[in-house]
């Protein structure tokens, strides 16, 4: 901490109060309800149009009322994730309480400005005291008490002004690209449809064959060698299995799992808890092993690996799948849905060329899309490391007199 900075308990700056449970009655008064669902990604919550109003018998006293600048913590949530996360109240008009699984903090203290107290609560100082309070996890609880003991060193008012202003430049930053990254996606998803079709309605224009006319199943097995052990994901494609279940899997035989070189397609038929219709996903590395379970094929030559990517990707098969899956679930988990009936399913075949153009176009779109991610991450990672020098006092800021 800053050698001129004071070091003090958040109990030292703020008052704390626990959300109401609410009687919910057919009479009664309606108020208007804060609860987790509200937070989301926010930083500042300032639109109550959507918010919750509920009618309820328990009469709501003016302490347990939203003001401005309140931060609301969430108390409890069944994903230990969002406990702790905090929003900053704004723009309030009207009567709007929070819920019992919140906690509000109301800044007392002149010494402190409560735009500089949201920085600091959403910051890795605050989240490394919930994870010492977890044990080094994720906390089940949020409590006054874990509120109250959190200690930071508190600069000059005029310096708190200052470091918020700082550290809300790379907020508009990151939200300028969140907002571009959601126009590009739009463009793709327009894009995809006027290029593949939409819903598994292709251009009239290409014939249809079923997938085993342009695809040939893959079935070979392990044969010894030092291949990675893969799953898919709905989300994220292939991943490691030790990645997805989070557990070792040493101890697993993999004796009859499928062997995929690179280009090749696997299908993962999913269960009742993954995407309804599976997922299909083209192989980019050199090799790997995946489930048996699995319906694994290559494509014949004479056929675009990109454009049927894409076309599966983006569930151009899911209608028919959905004709063929039956709605109960084996002893096993997995969706009932033979082989035959899969690679009976109808794929559109337009001429190579259009195909190598078509994967080339939405390529692109998706490389933009990607380049983006890269960019938010990496000033994210540059606002993370920001804070860190900026809210110790490790890099001092300079003030103006008037500020």
């Amino acid at each position: 901490m800053h050698s001129g900075w004071k070091r003090v308990a958040l109990s030292d700056v703020a008052d704390f109060r626990n959300g109401l449970n609410f009687t919910r009655g057919e009479s009664g008064h309606t108020i208007k309800v804060v609860g987790v669902g509200d937070f989301q990604r926010h930083e500042t919550l300032s639109d109550f149009s959507d918010t919750t109003q509920v009618t309820v018998t328990n009469k709501v006293g003016e302490d347990d009322l939203l003001r401005n600048n309140d931060l609301l913590f969430v108390r409890s949530n069944g994903n230990k994730a969002l406990v702790g996360r905090c929003v900053l109240i704004a723009g309030v008009d009207d009567r709007v309480t929070f819920s019992g699984f919140t906690i509000r903090a109301r800044v007392k203290s002149k010494k402190v400005d409560h735009s500089f107290l949201s920085k600091l609560v959403r910051s890795p100082l605050f989240l490394a005291h919930l994870y010492r309070l977890g044990g080094g996890s994720s906390i089940s609880n949020l409590s006054q008490e874990a509120l109250a003991d959190f200690t930071f060193g508190l600069p000059s008012l005029p310096e708190q002004r200052k470091i918020a202003l700082i550290l809300r430049t790379w907020d508009e930053a990151l939200d300028n690209l969140a907002a571009l990254r959601a126009a590009k996606t739009k463009g793709l998803e327009a894009i995809t449809q006027r290029l593949i079709g939409r819903g598994g309605v292709f251009p009239s224009k290409w014939p249809v064959k079923p997938l085993s006319a342009i695809a040939t199943r893959v079935r070979r097995q392990n044969g010894g060698g030092n291949h990675p052990v893969m799953t898919i994901s709905a989300r994220s494609g292939f991943l490691m299995q030790s990645d997805k279940f989070a557990r070792d899997m040493a101890g697993t035989s993999v004796d009859r799992y499928t062997l995929l070189h690179e280009g090749e397609f696997a299908y993962n038929k999913g269960n009742s808890l993954a995407a309804l219709y599976g997922c299909i996903y083209r192989l980019d590395r050199p090799t790997a092993l995946v489930p048996f379970v699995y319906f694994c094929f290559a494509l014949k030559p004479g056929h675009d690996h990109g454009f049927y990517e894409h076309l599966f990707a983006a569930g151009a098969l899911n209608h028919q799948l959905s004709r063929l899956i039956n709605s109960g679930v084996r002893n096993d988990g997995l969706l009932n849905l033979n082989v035959e009936d899969f690679f009976g399913c109808k794929v559109p075949v337009p001429p190579l060329e259009e195909q190598r153009r078509i994967a080339l176009a939405l390529s692109a779109a998706k490389q933009e899309l990607s380049l983006l991610d890269e960019e938010i991450k990496a000033l994210t990672r540059q606002k993370r490391g920001l804070m860190q020098k900026l809210l110790t006092g490790e890099w001092p800021v300079q003030v103006e007199k008037d500020i």
